[in-house]
């Protein structure tokens, strides 16, 4: 167990960001997986910037790597053209 006061604080504010981290990251893997079922274009094409905003506001924060979101979004969008 550590002994320093600061060591003790990291401690809980790393054990915080972990989880809040684990949190946004499932948001969207969910978000994610919902948006890939969808198979009406219209809804489809509406709901996709809200999708890329929230990537890359994590990729911002560094919750997912930049090239991780670049490659979602990418998939993403191919995904609502190929939809007919």
């Amino acid at each position: 167990m550590a002994n320093h006061k600061s060591s003790i604080k990291r401690i809980k504010t790393s054990e915080t960001r972990r989880l809040r981290n684990r949190y946004y990251g499932k948001t969207m893997r969910n978000a994610v997986r919902k948006f890939r079922a969808l198979e009406d274009k219209a809804e489809a094409t509406e709901k996709l910037p809200k999708l890329c905003s929230l990537i890359d506001k994590l990729a911002q924060k560094t919750i997912i790597h930049k090239n991780k979101a670049g490659n979602l979004k990418s998939k993403l969008t191919r995904f609502v053209n190929k939809l007919a």
